[in-house]
């Protein structure tokens, strides 16, 4: 299966993409306007893109052997990160620094046609990731092709943070150091699925309070355009329509906090009203979706039956509300011990989570 699902993470692009030439003025240069991004973006008023949402990406194509992103985050002294894939392959992170563009120069290894896939590794929270241009011989934007999406909806596990120590160890750096979106849970089973993916995750966050606050919740950020709670630009919902919608959410209400602010222990009827909030809050965005509900593999022991049966309480709730919809899908994972840093999936353990789920998604689509 390992095998299998590689294969098709490597080939997804190949099979499910669309070039447009549409860089008329100069054959050398991607404006940030003529990318074709997928996820949460937008254009700013310089005509740059912002990449907002862990693993939004854009792709091109050049003849050559090096290309040129020309990029920069708002915040002088903070970094954050790229990642991306030549000619189908994986081959890292790019470090972003603030707040002077940088010429990130990718070197293909060989002269031809290539392509290139770019991918914010880190969240929504720790600020976007600025795109000016991309320059190249011959280069031309590439759109993901008319896949089915899958949308997930998640916590610091779906954001893939805490999981990749190849250039920062545990407890070095600061938290986007160990962030790697590309090898999480969700684009892994997507690609191996061959459809597009969304990723509409925040580090810490619950369904009704965080991993050691009362607020804000998935709820209250969800709407907007940054996922975070005191943005006032809410997100267009009109840009998507996926034909899932994954949630995973619980693990933080369940924390036990951090000991200095006060914690109330878990409200297992707050906690479903909320969900069942939420998810009509959902349907009212993607009528025509899936609802699939995750537990987390992160939560043992009594918590974890805890957790299966608020969501198959959520579950029926919904039906009942719902009679004529698609019924909810649940999905139960398996106990981990997690090898990434805090008590979180490292990449290895990703790979894992998403062979598991890789079955209960392709029966979905």
């Amino acid at each position: 299966m390992k095998s299998y699902l590689l294969s098709l993470s490597l080939l997804f692009f190949a099979a499910c993409t669309t070039t447009h030439t549409n860089n008329t003025n100069n054959e050398n240069v991607l404006t940030a306007t003529e990318l074709q991004p997928y996820g949460r973006f937008f254009i700013n008023a310089q005509n740059n893109l912002e990449l907002i949402s862990s693993a939004a990406h854009f792709g091109f194509s050049f003849k050559g052997t090096t290309c040129s992103i020309y990029t920069f985050i708002n915040d002088v002294n903070s970094h954050s990160y790229l990642q991306y894939e030549l000619d189908g392959v994986y081959k890292g992170r790019l470090k972003v620094t603030g707040n002077k563009v940088q010429q990130i120069t990718i070197d293909a290894g060989n002269d031809g046609k290539h392509i290139v896939w770019v991918y914010k590794a880190t969240e929504a929270t720790t600020g976007p990731v600025i795109i000016t241009k991309i320059s190249a011989a011959n280069i031309k934007s590439i759109a993901p092709g008319k896949a089915p999406l899958i949308e997930f909806i998640g916590n610091s596990i779906t954001c893939g943070a805490l999981a990749d120590t190849s250039d920062v160890k545990c407890g070095q750096g600061i938290y986007q150091d160990q962030h790697n979106a590309y090898y999480a849970y969700g684009p892994r089973v997507a690609r191996a699925l061959r459809a597009n993916y969304l990723l509409s995750s925040v580090s810490g966050i619950g369904i009704y309070r965080t991993w050691n606050m009362d607020t804000p919740s998935m709820p209250l950020v969800y709407e907007k355009r940054s996922l975070q709670i005191n943005d006032t630009v809410l997100w267009d919902f009109k840009k998507y329509s996926p034909e899932i919608v994954s949630i995973a959410l619980g693990t933080n209400d369940l924390s036990n906090g951090d000991g200095v602010h006060p914690r109330q222990p878990f409200d297992s009827s707050l906690f479903v009203k909320n969900y069942i909030g939420f998810i009509q809050l959902v349907k009212s965005k993607y009528p025509a979706a899936t609802i699939a509900l995750l537990s987390s593999p992160m939560v043992n022991g009594s918590n974890k039956k805890l957790l299966q049966d608020c969501l198959t309480a959520i579950k029926k709730n919904i039906d009942a509300l719902y009679p004529t919809d698609k019924p909810v899908a649940l999905f139960f994972f398996k106990p981990m011990q997690p090898h990434g840093c805090n008590f979180h999936p490292s990449i290895e353990d990703h790979a894992v989570l998403a062979e598991e789920l890789y079955p209960f998604f392709k029966k979905l689509l």
